[in-house]
């Protein structure tokens, strides 16, 4: 294998001109022979241009060493073969430090590469209509609307069937635990509410996604509908969380209240989905009247009419100047959405239809 390699060596040195006599000295050697195998196997093997970079200051590195070794052995030193050695120690530093430089150029271009565009699903860039960059990821502004604050707020479903009084007195019953934990500390009520209230959208619109699919049956656009809204109310969340920085004893109630609510609304859809729309459309008469409350309380002054978050602005596309109480009237003209379209829903099954009988409210968000 070595005869090979130094044979190949050969021819390539002689192709190239150079003096064949050093060549054959310098082949005698053992260390030569090795680094001779070095090389063909580093021209067999092509490595790529980032660990030639890489390993160019080691390789320069042993290849000065080498020559000074041999010629240190082969002839007293002398003034002209010092200064022939000081150079190569210059070339080699400067070799080492070229190399080094290279790595971390490339590790500077690395940094700045976050996401890969290999699948092709890289963003476009996004701009509002002033030609801003859009700064939101978790909606695009064509999901963004203009609340309808023209909405009756008044609306109430009273009470007739046994399963409509059922829904009824649970949501009286519910409020209050919650009027006795935040009394009129609005924004921590709407901020733990609106934990709750993005839960029977989802519910409903996965197990409409599940019959659809083992129904292979549309749904009537209520699978969208349903999820709009649990979509809506996170961005309730997301809002007031922008005002009310929640504790961390909050946060633990959060955990604790979602996880029994979501389990006991999952068994609820699924044996009575009547029922289950019903209590969804008390709960939101509840939040309007919260509502109400809290803009009550700004405007008598006891809460301050501060600005309203960035997020605010441009998901409902309110004035740059908005405060407070214009987030605070948007959300509750949402909840009266809301409100509408559980309660006709329940509707819709009370009648002996199914969802997908009735077209849905798609639209508003």
């Amino acid at each position: 294998m070595n005869q090979f390699l130094a044979r190949s060596v050969m021819r390539r040195l002689v192709n190239s001109g150079s003096n064949c006599k050093r060549c054959i000295s310098s082949l005698s050697s053992p260390l030569s022979l090795s680094s001779s195998a070095a090389t063909a196997a580093a021209e067999v093997h092509k490595p790529s241009s980032e660990s030639v970079v890489m390993m160019s200051g080691k390789r320069l590195g042993f290849s000065g060493q080498w020559w000074r070794m041999m010629s240190s052995a082969s002839e007293p030193p002398t003034k002209k073969s010092t200064s022939s050695s000081t150079t190569v120690r210059k070339e080699d530093e400067k070799g080492e430090k070229t190399s080094d430089a290279s790595v971390e150029k490339m590790e500077r271009k690395n940094d700045q590469v976050v996401v890969s565009s290999y699948w092709g699903v890289s963003r476009p860039k996004i701009t509002r209509e002033d030609g801003s960059v859009w700064p939101w990821n978790c909606f695009m502004p064509w999901e963004t609307y203009q609340a309808d604050l023209s909405i009756d707020l008044s609306k109430h479903h009273v009470p007739k069937a046994f399963l409509d009084k059922v829904a009824y007195w649970t949501v009286k019953l519910l409020r209050i635990p919650t009027d006795l934990l935040f009394k009129k500390k609005y924004g921590c009520r709407a901020m733990m509410l609106e934990t709750v209230a993005g839960v029977p959208g989802m519910v409903g619109g996965m197990l409409l996604h599940l019959r659809s699919l083992r129904k292979f049956e549309q749904s009537g656009g209520w699978i969208k509908a349903l999820l709009e809204e649990a979509e809506n109310e996170r961005m309730h969340l997301m809002t007031m969380v922008e005002l009310v920085q929640p504790k961390w004893y909050e946060r633990l109630l959060v955990l604790a209240v979602q996880g029994v609510f979501f389990n006991f609304y999952f068994v609820l859809y699924v044996l009575s989905p009547k029922l289950g729309h019903r209590i969804v459309g008390y709960l939101e008469e509840e939040a309007i009247h919260s509502y109400t409350l809290y803009l009550n309380d700004i405007d008598r002054g006891e809460i301050e009419n501060i600005p309203a978050p960035a997020i605010a602005i441009d998901y409902w596309r309110l004035p740059k100047d908005a405060t407070l109480k214009h987030v605070i009237t948007v959300i509750r003209a949402d909840e009266a959405h809301h409100r509408d379209v559980n309660h006709f829903a329940s509707d819709i099954h009370y009648q002996g239809k199914k969802l997908q009988e009735a077209a849905a409210p798609v639209g508003y968000h």
